[in-house]
């Protein structure tokens, strides 16, 4: 594969912190100059900004603007977004204020899974520290300017591996999880490309339901910055509890507000844009 460049101009709803760490990708780290490198599919890219242009660089497996406007969802109009949900109320005009340059990845499903798997009950560098370590020793190398890079593991690459194995490289009780999800997709219990196809969120966020180590928050998390792109999911951990909490529900006790009590709020008030909501909200809540 040969390294490519595209340049796009004039873009002001595109940062890379807010896009890079809102929480929604584990394989993108910030290099000493400011842009952002990452591994996505057999992609390795490097991604700057410089006044109003996002200048992105490197090794793609396909054309290198139609693989960046794919997975960075530049073809959704965000700006349009951005004033329906500011219309709501003053809230979400500041915290859209705060992450305006967020746009939610296009990521793949199995990756995914598995990544939001890991992300259970962990912190940001562990969960990154465990995928490199996964993708180190059963994904692809891909070699860019003399560095070594590592491609996602498919589900195909993880068959022989077993829980010990999963063990070894720092899952803690995790590895289970791992090795159960991975053989249930293998085996098509769980059908990915059935999910895909299927335009009923409630249908595919059940199936979720049935891998090992997904609950409704990582289903969620799942249906909203993978591929499958369901933007009306609205995922609710401690942070979006206590955002709501605070604007919206302002119960004494935060931990006695209900999850369903949220999900109706947020519904009510966000509707099909709900999952952008909670990451302008949780952004602003976490980082402010």
């Amino acid at each position: 594969m040969k390294e490519q460049k595209y340049i796009l101009k004039n873009i002001d709803l595109f940062e890379l912190k807010d896009i890079f760490e809102c929480g929604q990708c584990f394989r993108w780290n910030r290099q000493e100059d400011g842009s952002y490198t990452g591994v996505f599919g057999r992609n390795v890219l490097n991604v700057k900004k410089e006044e109003n242009q996002i200048i992105f660089q490197g090794i793609c497996e396909e054309n290198i603007e139609k693989t960046v406007r794919n997975y960075f969802d530049l073809n959704r109009n965000y700006e349009e977004i951005k004033q329906k949900l500011s219309m709501i109320d003053e809230n979400m005009q500041m915290s859209i204020q705060y992450g305006k340059g967020i746009r939610i990845l296009n990521q793949d499903l199995w990756e995914t899974i598995i990544s939001f798997i890991i992300s259970a009950n962990n912190n940001i560098p562990r969960i990154k520290g465990i995928i490199e370590r996964i993708s180190e020793k059963y994904g692809k190398e891909i070699i860019w300017k003399n560095k070594k890079y590592y491609t996602f593991p498919t589900a195909e690459e993880l068959k022989n591996v077993s829980v010990e194995d999963y063990r070894k490289l720092g899952l803690g009780f995790r590895d289970i999880r791992l090795y159960k999800t991975t053989q249930m997709i293998l085996n098509k219990e769980v059908d990915l490309e059935k999910m895909h196809k299927n335009p009923n969120t409630y249908e595919v966020r059940d199936q979720l339901l049935k891998l090992s180590g997904v609950g409704p928050k990582v289903a969620d998390c799942i249906l909203l910055f993978s591929n499958l792109k369901r933007l009306e999911v609205f995922p609710i951990d401690v942070w979006v509890r206590r955002v709501m909490n605070d604007l919206y529900i302002k119960n004494e006790d935060e931990t006695k507000v209900s999850k369903r009590q949220i999900e109706n709020i947020a519904q009510e008030k966000f509707g099909k844009l709900a999952g952008l909501a909670q990451q302008y909200l949780f952004y602003w809540r976490r980082e402010a």
